[in-house]
């Protein structure tokens, strides 16, 4: 037994603070409700699919379409908004894949290809790969220094536009009641479908719709009025109304090359 009795303590330093954990950086509402939009159009495509495998047709077409709309807006606000991100792109393009190559392929098969069997899934499949295609080759041009004209033209098919066009064939049968599709005419369809694919993927210059400034003043009442009557058409003939649309914007595709080639011949 130790008789000088315990030893003494040395002196117990200040605890070190606990290291307060790093706080999240606020993000600003102008940069989240770009990527909101891009969410909603997500959310119209994944349920296209849905509606496709419960046997509404219609529904699923019109959920497509309305991702379509989105997808034009959202873009848009972010510019308006000053809220464009490296985030958002990536996520628009990632949505994109879904609601633009994904939905419509299915769409397409269970609707009307799977009466061609192997030779229609084979074109739905090829449908989805060029939309992939297309959009990996749009997401390295963004980088690319271009003349400012060119950036009034799209390089292949835009994705949305591939979509709203390579569902003609359903527009078709619902418009005109032409019923289930023989194997025959899936197979024509098949065709087509493999047509619109290679349009995306291609080079070939389509209008891009940037192009579009101010509306002159004595044109607003005239711009208006078209607009709610183009509205009106949509919502009572719906099919009708984009195969109008689906068809004129076809024609508009060797007015864009012819324009393209004259403009890149005058830069030279």
């Amino acid at each position: 037994m130790n008789e000088a009795g315990p030893l003494p303590r040395a002196p117990i330093a200040d605890a070190a603070p606990a290291p307060r954990g790093r706080r999240f950086r606020a993000v600003p509402l102008r940069l989240l409700i770009p990527n909101i939009i891009t969410l909603f159009a997500l959310g119209l495509g994944l349920t296209a699919i849905r509606l496709a495998m419960e046997g509404s047709i219609e529904w699923a077409v019109s959920a497509v379409a309305g991702a379509a709309v989105l997808d034009g807006l959202d873009g848009r606000i972010a510019r308006a908004l000053k809220g464009t991100s490296r985030f958002g792109a990536e996520l628009d393009s990632l949505a994109d894949f879904v609601d633009f190559g994904v939905a419509p392929a299915l769409v397409l098969y269970v609707a009307n290809l799977q009466a061609a069997k192997n030779f229609g899934w084979v074109a739905a499949l090829l449908f989805s790969m060029a939309c992939a295609l297309r959009l990996a080759r749009f997401n390295v041009m963004i980088d690319e220094d271009q003349p400012a004209w060119r950036k009034t033209f799209f390089v292949g098919m835009p994705a949305p536009a591939g979509a709203i066009v390579g569902l003609l064939p359903i527009y078709l049968h619902y418009a005109f009641d032409l019923g289930p599709p023989t194997p025959r005419v899936a197979l024509v369809e098949s065709l087509y479908v493999l047509g619109v694919a290679l349009l995306m993927a291609s080079r070939v210059p389509h209008f891009s719709g940037k192009s579009l400034g101010r509306v002159p003043r004595e044109y607003v009442a005239v711009v208006l009025v078209g607009v709610a009557a183009a509205l009106l058409l949509l919502f009572n003939f719906p099919m009708q109304a984009l195969v109008a649309v689906t068809l004129a914007y076809l024609a508009s595709i060797p007015f864009a090359v012819r324009r393209y080639r004259a403009l890149d011949r005058a830069a030279q």
